[in-house]
Parts: C-alpha cells; structure tokens; sequence
C-alpha cells in the first residue's frame, strides 16, 4: 500500500520546518487513513472513480469518527455507502463509554427492567440525549442472539475431566 506522495511531502516539509509538532499524530492520521480507504475498496470491488465488473456499490461521501490513540485525537473519515452498510475492521465500534452504557443496557434488561425505565437510568447516569427504546430493543436483541450461541454451542471438542473420590 503506497500513500499519497502529496501527503508524504507534506509530512516531510512539516518536520524540515519545525512545524511538525503534531507529525506523529498526522502520521498516524495519514497511515489509518490509508488502510481504511484500502479495505473500502475491497468491500466495494473498486477504488474511488473506477469502473470494475466486480463493483458491489458506489461510494456516497463520508461520515466523521474520532479515534483517540496515545498520539492524541485522531480525525478520521469513514466512507459510507449507497447501498449496504461499511465500518472499518482496524476500529471498534463502539468508544469505551458506550460499551458502558451498553453494558448497563444488557444488565437491566436481564434484571427485567422496562425500555422506559432503562431510559430514565440512562438520563439519571449523565447522558444528554437519553436513549430510544428502539436502540434499548437492539441491544437486548443482541444480547438474546449471545445467549441463544452460548446456548446452543456445542461440547464435543472439549474433554471434562473428573474425579472419583472414595471415601471408605
């Protein structure tokens, strides 16, 4: 994968400069940049303005995402689609803060706790917006489609060791 020489001349002058005081967060801009843009074009069968037999869909502009690394913020845009949907596998999909409040989400639905009342909790822990009672409905059908594997996993490829013991 080659970056852009644009790019790599703009680091390179940024650093003779001394004005590279971000160059390792730009740095690591560019490169994860670089990579999603290389997987967005495997999902989609062709780079951007090209015309292959084997183009899936087209592109439709891009969204925002902040990425937070040791080297600072990091903004990022991730292409979106015309039709189906694209995240970058080298990210998670959700920041820690969500996977918190996802985390309260699933416990209160196994405690039985009501949409209406996880949204209440929700508010009452700091968040602005709340949230709907359709994301608490996917979190917890998520969380059923979990059980459901955990479930119905099969046991055959782990051995159960046991032990007798005799008293006498």
């Amino acid at each position: 994968m080659a970056l852009p020489q644009s790019a790599l001349s703009e680091l390179l002058e940024a650093f003779r400069t001394g004005e590279g005081v971000n160059l390792i967060q730009d740095a690591v801009t560019v490169a994860l940049q670089e990579l999603i843009e290389a997987e967005a074009t495997q999902v989609i069968g062709a780079g951007r303005y090209e015309r292959t037999e084997e183009r899936r869909t087209e592109r439709n502009g891009t969204r925002p995402r902040v990425l937070t690394t040791t080297a600072g913020d990091v903004q990022l845009r991730i292409p979106k689609l015309r039709k189906g949907t694209f995240f970058p596998s080298i990210l998670n999909p959700r920041r820690r803060i969500d996977q918190a409040l996802y985390a309260v989400v699933m416990e209160a639905y196994v405690n039985g706790v009501s949409t209406r009342a996880v949204d209440e909790l929700v508010a009452a822990m700091g968040s602005d917006t709340g949230i709907s009672k359709s994301e608490v409905s996917r979190i917890c059908a998520g969380l059923d489609e979990m059980v459901a594997a955990f479930r119905t996993r099969t046991l055959g490829h782990t051995r159960f060791p046991y032990v007798f013991l005799l008293v006498g």
